[in-house]
């Protein structure tokens, strides 16, 4: 015999009915909206949005402050400048962190080298915080340099304006340089597992940090009309070598000037000479970078490039002109209208 089903709020006799006594609800609260509920937004469906913002708030403030392009500086974060008060160098225990690294591998102090207490890695230390010392310096003066003279060019927009990973070393040589020449720099920092802040010269509505590296990457290429690489460790080589492969792969629609600034640092790091004799590289990749030595010859390369980039822009505005258009002052245009796209469509 087949069984009928009940309805609903009818029980068989013998059994608790348990629908007709459940409790009245209470009141619920108001739902979180999409894009302010924090467990979605931080959780592996939200990794789009996440992305989506790193691209669309960047370039809203680039936009509002009229950032047209940058010149990039990478170099070592892990040496702090010299100190005012002592002069006294100290050693980070890893790139972007404010914490020191153990005594042992501090370089030698003073007293240590008078009372020869010093080890021999203490002392090769010392004279590598020295010569990190000069980078600093000489970074920090190239990137005053550049910020006069982009300061001088007409227009509303901000030309070349100094950027860097937004961290101490040589990061906050070069803000410190573009910031002491009275200009506005860009700090594109990481957000890293252990403690650190942005250096304090980074102007305050320029001031990025970045969950993705490589969303963080894309800014420094997208914007960059030139790149100084400093002596620096695995961070600055993977920069560096991430511009040099988009602008041997042609996936760069602009002319970039690549400085390596410290050729007898580089030159003992890394043989890339020997990479072209090996095949590994064309020979004419080895004009994708040029040596510089002093902040003066830096200066004076990047300048070069620069003025041919700003004759490429006279050219298009001038043409554009003549057709009855014009390239707006305000808002600042993107790369796009500017220029075409910075980066290169796949064929």
């Amino acid at each position: 015999m087949a069984l009928r089903r009940m309805p609903p709020g009818f029980s068989v006799e013998g059994d608790e009915d348990t629908t007709m006594n459940r409790k009245i609800p209470e009141v619920l609260e108001h739902a979180p909206l999409a894009y302010e509920n924090p467990e979605f937004l931080n959780s592996p469906d939200g990794r789009l949005l996440r992305i989506m913002a790193e691209y669309y708030e960047p370039m809203t403030r680039f936009r509002r402050e009229r950032i047209q392009d940058t010149v990039v500086f990478f170099g070592s974060a892990r040496f702090r400048a010299l100190d005012v008060a002592n002069h006294e160098l100290e050693l980070l225990e890893n790139t972007g962190s404010t914490a020191p690294a153990p005594a042992a591998e501090q370089p030698a102090r003073a007293h240590e080298v008078q009372s020869g207490e010093a080890s021999e890695q203490k002392l090769r230390l010392a004279e590598a915080a020295v010569e990190m010392a000069r980078y600093y310096e000489d970074a920090r003066t190239l990137a005053g340099l550049v910020s006069k003279w982009a300061m001088t060019l007409p227009g509303r927009r901000r030309r070349y304006v100094i950027t860097s990973g937004g961290g101490p070393g040589i990061m906050e040589a070069a803000n410190r340089g573009a910031y002491e020449a009275g200009a506005k720099t860009i700090g594109l920092n990481i957000k890293l597992p252990f403690e650190q802040m942005p250096n304090p010269y980074i102007t305050p509505d320029l001031n990025f940090e970045f969950h993705y590296f490589f969303m963080r990457k894309f800014w420094f290429a997208y914007l960059a009309k030139a790149l100084v690489v400093f002596p620096g460790g695995f961070g600055t080589l993977d920069e560096m070598f991430e511009l040099l492969t988009l602008a041997q792969t042609h996936k760069l629609a602009k002319k970039i000037a690549v400085v390596v600034y410290g050729s007898s640092y580089w030159k003992s790091v890394i043989n890339l000479d020997m990479l072209a004799q090996k095949g590994a590289i064309a020979m004419k990749d080895l004009e994708l970078f040029q040596f510089a030595d002093t902040p003066q010859q830096a200066f004076e390369l990047l300048k070069a490039t620069l003025t041919e980039d700003l004759q490429l822009q006279a050219a298009y505005e001038q043409e554009h002109a003549l057709h009855g258009e014009g390239v707006p002052e305000t808002p600042a245009p993107n790369a796009q209208e500017l220029l075409g796209p910075d980066i290169a469509k796949t064929r």
